[in-house]
């Protein structure tokens, strides 16, 4: 949180985001051993779209490819999910192997395995929306309802960036207040945790890639298996269980992500462009999808027109 605080500061917005704060946390049990259970996956990745830009590994961020609705998937497909819409670690995570945040390969198998009892008909794609009041009253409550249809047991929510760790943060909420278990699989434990969840699973991993390594079927499997025994085991609600992976030897990796201090002024100024251009399109996307703007509390841009 004090990174993000710091990088708008730094791009020029000057009214800080006030991030989902709760003090009271549902906990639902699993109802059912897990060889028994109905599982399901939640999702901040988008759909990807042939003729809007780029999307893949190198692609900056991409504004046109943002969703603004809830959308649905048949697990029984493969799907192209990508991640090039939000505010992940472009330098450090992989943008190429979407095992790395979107597990349902992962899930499969463990299904086959017996772990896992059978997957639900569908997995959900929750939009990232800056306005908390949106996600609680709009978008959360659809994914509750989806999921009561399908007969879900448990839910597996992978975020991206910043907005979607909070975002699916407050689904998971609902969700455990509609009786279904969760976990969140996160790789920014503080917005996680400040927001209150029942369970978090934590790795130490560049935003977007937090369902484990790229190219890495150990450690995909690996991460599932603790947020697996995380639905199992935990005695109650705020239980955070960090993976014991490493990203690398080094930390240094954790220093690029959202840090003016390591860009030029000439850098600092084209970011500083480019995120208002950003911040201007999303604005008309969500506008002419939604019919008005839901997203409250945004950084205001000192120079531009408020958000």
């Amino acid at each position: 949180m004090a990174r993000t605080r710091a990088w708008y500061l730094a791009l020029g917005y000057d009214n800080p985001y006030v991030w989902a704060h709760y003090a009271d946390v549902p906990f639902a049990p699993l109802k059912k051993p897990l060889a028994k259970s109905r599982v399901a996956i939640v999702t901040t990745a988008a759909p990807f779209q042939p003729g809007k830009g780029e999307q893949g590994p190198g692609a900056p961020y991409n504004a046109a490819v943002k969703f603004y609705r809830v959308y649905t998937g048949d697990t029984a497909r493969d799907h192209d999910l990508r991640i090039a819409h939000v505010g992940i670690d472009r330098k450090h995570a992989d943008l190429a192997d979407s095992g790395c945040w979107f597990p349902l390969p992962a899930l499969r198998r463990a299904v086959a395995a017996g772990r896992v009892g059978e997957l639900a008909p569908r997995f959900f794609g929750a939009p990232t929306n800056r306005s908390q009041r949106h996600t609680l009253e709009v978008d959360a409550p659809e994914i509750v309802a989806g999921c009561l249809v399908d007969g879900v047991d448990a839910v597996l929510l992978v975020p991206n960036c910043p907005i979607c760790h909070q975002t699916l943060s407050l689904v998971a909420r609902r969700l455990e207040a509609a009786g279904i278990a969760t976990v969140v699989l996160g790789a920014a434990k503080d917005i996680v945790e400040h927001a209150g969840v029942p369970r978090l699973l934590f790795s130490d991993f560049p935003l977007g890639n937090a369902a484990g390594k790229p190219r890495d079927a150990a450690s995909q499997a690996q991460t599932l298996e603790l947020a697996l025994r995380l639905l199992e085991s935990a005695p109650a609600p705020r239980t955070t269980v960090q993976s014991p992976q490493r990203w690398s030897a080094g930390s240094d990796w954790k220093l690029d992500y959202a840090n003016p201090g390591r860009l030029s002024a000439e850098e600092l100024a084209r970011r500083r462009a480019e995120a208002e251009a950003v911040r201007v399109e999303a604005r008309a996307l969500r506008v002419a999808t939604l019919g008005s703007d839901p997203e409250e509390a945004l950084p205001r841009h000192k120079q531009g027109n408020p958000a």
